[in-house]
């Protein structure tokens, strides 16, 4: 695992075909990973575990200071550009 949970806005880790990003105020998982009965499939498994364990651990550490809920990104705010591709 190469990201700290939570400390930064630019960092991203891939897991197979998952990607994971770092952000201040959440870590985002996408993508598709299949956990096989092969030795890939425990590698993937370990790297996952050790991310989810980092980000639990963060959690924990701040857990009498963490609101309900945060605020989900208000995507109406975001300006529409063309495509160029188009």
């Amino acid at each position: 695992m190469t990201i700290q949970p939570f400390a930064n806005d630019n960092a991203s880790l891939g897991i197979g075909g998952l990607t994971v990003e770092n952000h201040l105020d959440r870590v985002v998982l996408y993508g598709n990973l299949e956990l096989t009965l092969d030795q890939i499939g425990l590698a993937y498994a370990r790297e996952l575990k050790a991310l989810l364990d980092a980000v639990v651990v963060q959690l924990e550490g701040e857990a009498d200071q963490l609101p309900p809920q945060i605020a989900q990104p208000n995507v109406e705010n975001f300006d529409t550009v063309d495509n160029p591709f188009l």
